[in-house]
């Protein structure tokens, strides 16, 4: 896996983005052309502060989520939403996420190349030492559900002020 800014991928997303979940409400939905079930490889699912986080892991590791395809013309504001909601500057030392590609799997067996957020350093370590792991790689499968707008890049109190700004277009 690897962060390569200037390519125009999907997004693989495993969390609170994918279809009928709290942050794809107002982060995605009517900005989508495609939304196709898929798996990552290669990634570990821990349990977070009301979303999921995704860190690398053995090649046998899984993790199912969504291949989400901006719609033409909203590849800039969903990259910017996102990167924004994951708490991810590029080239930024203090992420909370960093955003890099990966082979999503999908359904038929075929591959596509998408972003996905991973868990940063140190956080990568701390949730390997005392994280709980989600079984099965599925963060929806557990049933937990998201209120509200949720994120390293959202802070609680700013939840409904962030999904409203976000389709704004900032």
């Amino acid at each position: 896996m690897s962060d390569r800014p200037a390519e125009r991928l999907p997004f693989f997303v495993y969390g609170t983005l994918r279809p009928g979940e709290a942050n794809h409400a107002w982060a995605l939905r009517g900005r989508t052309a495609a939304e196709q079930p898929a798996l990552i490889h290669g990634a570990l699912l821990y349990d977070g502060p009301g979303y999921p986080y995704a860190i690398t892991g053995s090649s046998d590791a899984v993790v199912h989520g969504h291949v989400i395809t901006p719609a033409e013309g909203a590849y800039d504001e969903v990259l910017a939403v996102l990167d924004r909601l994951e708490g991810y500057t590029p080239g930024a030392p203090d992420n909370d996420y960093d955003r890099v590609v990966c082979e999503a799997v999908l359904p038929d067996g075929s591959t596509i190349r998408a972003w996905v957020y991973l868990a940063a350093e140190p956080l990568a370590d701390r949730l390997r030492a005392a994280g709980t792991p989600v079984p099965g790689g599925d963060w929806l499968a557990t049933g937990r559900r998201a209120a509200g707008p949720v994120g390293p890049g959202v802070a609680a109190n700013e939840g409904r002020a962030f999904a409203a700004t976000a389709q704004e277009g900032a």
